[in-house]
């Protein structure tokens, strides 16, 4: 099965000349001799991104969500490789409605007749990884089940297998694979699809995101019933929206589009600074428009698998960079990368400062409305990269939220101002985390940790002097050893260094009594210290030297 499974991925790669994406300078030249033959085969005018994304297409649902994956990786990808892979849809055909009811049967341990009043036979969705069908509960509310394919996590486990074996080979046998980080990227895409196969994962996921905007006018998740929900099975309401992508519905019942977009930009920075917790895979196919209130529209997210987080940290380096940039205070952007730890802290901030500088410019140059937030946060961990900047998974999270949330508001409403929009929220935000409500809330939020271990300070400031003393010799101990070597070492460059002189002198003897028997005795010149007598001098000092 892997033989055939690997034989079906060449002749693919070898169909879409997939080899034109591999740099071959580094190649060893037996992969070269090997590789060599493909230039008979035309490429066609497919642009690079286009070949890869049907190669990709054609391999299946894994290799379908790989691509997706590659597409939120624009710090690695390029950005036309990018562009096309983002266009990657699943395209999966359900699979049996037999086995789909016998998985839900054994999830929930009855049969769907007894759960439910009514079972939709046909598919409401088929996607790569799970499929999903309509239903009614004997309450009477309508919900969807969800179930995940039969025998994915074989197919997944083994395409990854695959994957990870090309990485490796893309990785030794390439500079720019060792750059584009192939083993890191596989690695964090058997994490993230391992984890969609987990539907109670998704389904806390949901719960939560539903508790952080309960009552809320700008978002509704929907609600998920835990009495029906197990790891391979979830049932959650049903809802009804329209498509965020249909704008000819939307402008049907006369949606405020200025309105939906500023509130698309608005739940994302609710999301990353108030909750702390977002969506990340707020792409078009898991977003509807509620129905309820045109002028007013609220948002409803789907299939929340994939959120994000930041640490405070995080969060307060990452506004303070997005008012820094925008204020083209350039400077306090490379200041604030060395403070925070995204760059090593021997980085020389001035030459950040230029680097940013440069990427910055350019793009400030527009109007604020024309300027892509998201773009300005990839170039700068762009350069960034280049002072060493390590990966940061959660801010590469972040900014492919960003990136969907700004496309998404851009196509809602073009003219849309995402610096308008943003920069008062930043500013209030930083204001109230410094706020002395702010710092009261914290106060009450430690101040049980801090009673509980505060009886055991004396005790531990006790053991910790305790400690100190018995340290007390060791440190002693050790001053001296490093005493002695010191004055070994001392030692040793002086008998070196004698050494060298005797050498010298060794060598000027040498010369002088060889000078001497090449001239004969008798031609010395008439003095009280003849050559020969040097000689004898010279070599006694070298002797003396030595010792």
């Amino acid at each position: 099965m892997a033989a055939r499974r690997f034989i079906r991925i060449a002749y693919t790669f070898i169909r879409y000349r997939l080899d034109t994406l591999i740099p071959k300078r580094n190649l060893p030249w037996t992969l070269r001799l090997l590789l060599a033959p493909l230039v008979l085969i035309p490429r066609g005018r497919r642009s690079d991104g286009e070949r890869l994304r049907l190669a990709l297409e054609s391999l299946g649902p894994i290799f379908v969500k790989f691509g997706q994956l590659l597409s939120t990786r624009p710090d690695i990808v390029p950005a036309p490789i990018v562009l096309e892979l983002t266009a990657l849809q699943d395209r999966v055909p359900p699979f049996a409605k037999e086995d789909f009811l016998t998985l839900v049967e054994a999830g929930l341990g009855a049969p769907v007749d007894e759960i439910f009043q009514y079972f939709d036979r046909e598919p409401l969705a088929s996607a790569s990884v799970a499929q999903v069908h309509a239903a009614v509960l004997h309450s009477g509310e309508e919900v969807v089940i969800k179930i995940i394919r039969p025998g994915i996590e074989r197919v997944i486990a083994q395409d990854t297998r695959l994957l990870m074996q090309l990485a490796r080979l893309l990785e030794r046998y390439s500079l720019d694979g060792r750059r584009l980080r192939p083993i890191e990227v596989v690695e964090d895409y058997r994490t993230t699809i391992f984890d969609e196969l987990d539907l109670q994962r998704e389904a806390a996921n949901a719960s939560q995101l539903r508790r952080n905007f309960l009552n809320s006018p700008l978002l509704y998740v929907p609600e998920i019933m835990w009495d029906y929900t197990r790891n391979h099975v979830l049932v959650m309401e049903r809802i009804s929206g329209i498509p965020v992508t249909d704008i000819t519905a939307l402008e049907a019942q006369n949606t405020d589009m200025k309105k939906l977009a500023e509130r698309g930009v608005e739940i994302f920075f609710t999301q990353v600074f108030e909750h702390n917790f977002f969506h990340a895979d707020m792409h078009p196919g898991n977003i509807f428009v509620s129905r309820d209130d045109p002028a007013l529209p609220q948002y409803i997210a789907v299939d929340m698998a994939i959120v994000g987080s930041l640490t405070r940290a995080d969060q307060y380096y990452l506004a303070r960079n997005m008012l820094a940039m925008f204020r083209r205070d350039y400077r306090q952007v490379a200041e604030l990368h060395v403070q925070s730890g995204w760059v090593p802290e021997d980085t020389h901030v001035e030459a950040l400062e230029a680097a940013v500088r440069t990427v910055c410019e350019p793009i400030f140059e527009k109007p604020l409305k024309d300027i892509s937030f998201g773009l300005v946060l990839l170039s700068l961990f762009r350069t960034a990269r280049r002072f060493n900047m390590p990966v940061q998974p959660q801010l590469v999270l972040l900014q492919k939220t960003l990136l969907n949330i700004e496309g998404l508001g851009r196509q809602l409403y073009p003219e849309l101002n995402l610096w308008q929009t943003a920069h008062p929220f930043l500013e209030e935000w930083l204001r109230r985390r410094f706020s002395p409500a702010s710092l009261w809330r914290e106060l009450k939020r430690h101040a049980p940790e801090w009673m509980e271990a505060f009886p055991q300070v004396p005790q531990l400031a006790y053991k910790g002097l305790a400690n100190l003393q018995q340290l007390e010799p060791l440190r002693q101990s050790l001053e001296q050893t490093q005493a002695v070597l010191a004055e070994n070492e001392k030692r040793q460059r002086s008998r070196r260094r004698r050494g060298l002189i005797a050498l010298i002198a060794l060598s000027a003897a040498a010369i002088l009594s060889r000078d001497a028997l090449l001239s004969g005795w008798q031609s010395l010149p008439e003095h009280p210290l003849s050559l020969a007598s040097l000689s004898l001098v010279i070599v006694a000092l070298a002797a003396w030297l030595s010792r």
